[in-house]
């Protein structure tokens, strides 16, 4: 059987080190890999390296490729059935999204009928720039596919979102990309639908449909500076936003606050409260799917001070009274014409998983639960990966332990399957 071929382009930043970790990953998951390593790129690895763990020639030069005469750079940008860029860098992604050409990795990328998938890595600011964040939206909107980044400490002292996704994890997405169009020339753009009977106008599972996913935590305020809260990243909801938007949905993503950049091709809106939440779901709708993946706080306080709560020696604490807020998932799961077709809760446990879960969406009327176990030693609530049984009617389905984003793309097929003979909400 012939091995999987993925065309990786390493671009400038100092992220590129992992590219050398990610191509000993690929060869060790039997796939053949092609290296283009850009001038930037070469500032941090060497084209040696790469062709050593590779054992393939690496390509750094337009003009130097080997029967040039026969256009060898359109061979090359199409012989792979994947073109992935790790790193991204925040010029290269500019330039992709422009349509240049102006170098080997850029003439590949615009020559290519192949999929792409990229790992952006940059500073922080850039990485939430307007430019950037137009950019990524553009290259969604063509079927580009994005893993990461990271959000962590950066060689440059700064902290935030825009570190690359550990290797694993890319080479997760690039399993999983390959997986959705299996079979010789599984990247290519024109190849058979990915998934599922129906697939839409321009062969994306869910074109068409529109999809509304909450995030994130909720923030309910005890005075003008004090608030109710939980540890909720809103990582695995931005994840599953950005996924769905991936298989064509247009998608709103209704966000607690967070510290993570809005996904490109996703209209989000920004909320704090539990009741800011349920309205602004409750003026997104009709909608083909909801999936509240939010952890929405249980309880606000029943009143509100106007001015911060002063502490004083010789004063004791106040007495916090508490009152349940609105039931989102449960209000939007209730039958009626403004129901979705398909509605998915989230269960956030610390023990039996399980049954909690199976009873949760009884008692919500939702379609599916996704639970994840949250306890401390799991570090889920926070982290990058999650461990997540699916409920249905139909049963329960354990998946095993992966990246939330990899989460996301299986719940997202699940879901285009699941709509596929549906007709569109409103």
């Amino acid at each position: 059987m012939t091995p999987r071929r993925v065309l990786l382009i390493v671009s400038g930043g100092i992220a590129a080190y992992k590219s050398l970790e990610l191509v000993r990953l690929l060869a060790k998951a039997g796939m053949a890999v092609t290296c283009v390593l850009t001038e930037g790129g070469a500032r941090f690895v060497t084209a040696l390296s790469l062709q050593a763990l590779s054992g393939e020639a690496v390509h750094t030069d337009l003009w130097s490729l080997t029967g040039e005469s026969e256009m060898g750079h359109i061979a090359l940008s199409r012989s792979a059935d994947l073109v992935v860029v790790a790193p991204a860098s925040a010029d290269l992604l500019a330039r992709m999204a422009a349509g240049l050409a102006s170098d080997l990795a850029t003439t590949l990328l615009l020559a290519t009928d192949t999929a792409v998938l990229v790992a952006p890595a940059m500073n922080v600011r850039m990485w939430t720039h307007p430019a950037t964040v137009g950019n990524l939206a553009t290259l969604a909107a063509r079927g580009v596919a994005v893993v990461g980044p990271d959000e962590g400490v950066m060689a440059c002292n700064e902290f935030g979102p825009g570190r690359l996704a550990e290797p694993p994890a890319i080479l997760a997405a690039i399993l999983a990309r390959l997986d959705a169009r299996p079979g010789d020339g599984a990247g290519r753009l024109a190849a058979a639908p990915a998934h599922g009977p129906d697939h839409g106008p321009d062969g994306r599972a869910l074109a068409g449909r529109h999809a509304l996913v909450t995030a994130g935590p909720t923030h309910e305020a005890i005075d003008p500076v004090r608030y109710l809260a939980n540890r909720s990243s809103g990582r695995q909801g931005t994840a599953i936003a950005e996924a769905l938007a991936a298989l064509g949905a247009r998608v709103t993503l209704v966000s607690g606050p967070t510290a993570l950049p809005d996904p490109p091709g996703v209209d989000v809106r920004r909320v704090e409260s539990a009741r800011q939440m349920l309205a602004a779901c409750e003026a997104a709708l009709p909608a083909d799917v909801v999936v509240c993946a939010a952890a929405v706080g249980d309880w606000r306080a029943a009143e509100v001070a106007a001015h911060k709560m002063k502490k004083t020696p010789d004063a004791a604490p106040p007495t916090l009274v508490l009152v349940a807020n609105p039931d989102i998932l449960a209000t939007l799961a209730r039958p009626g014409a403004s129901r979705p077709p398909l509605v998915v809760g989230f269960a956030a446990e610390t023990q039996d998983l399980e049954r909690h879960a199976v009873a949760k969406r009884l008692r919500k009327g939702c379609d599916w639960i996704v639970a994840n176990d949250v306890g401390a030693h799991t570090g889920t609530m926070g982290g990058d990966s999650n461990t997540v049984l699916l409920v249905t009617a139909h049963g329960t389905e354990a998946w095993d332990r992966m990246p939330k984003h990899e989460v996301a793309r299986r719940l997202a097929l699940r879901i285009a399957d699941a709509l596929a003979e549906a007709p569109p909400a409103g």
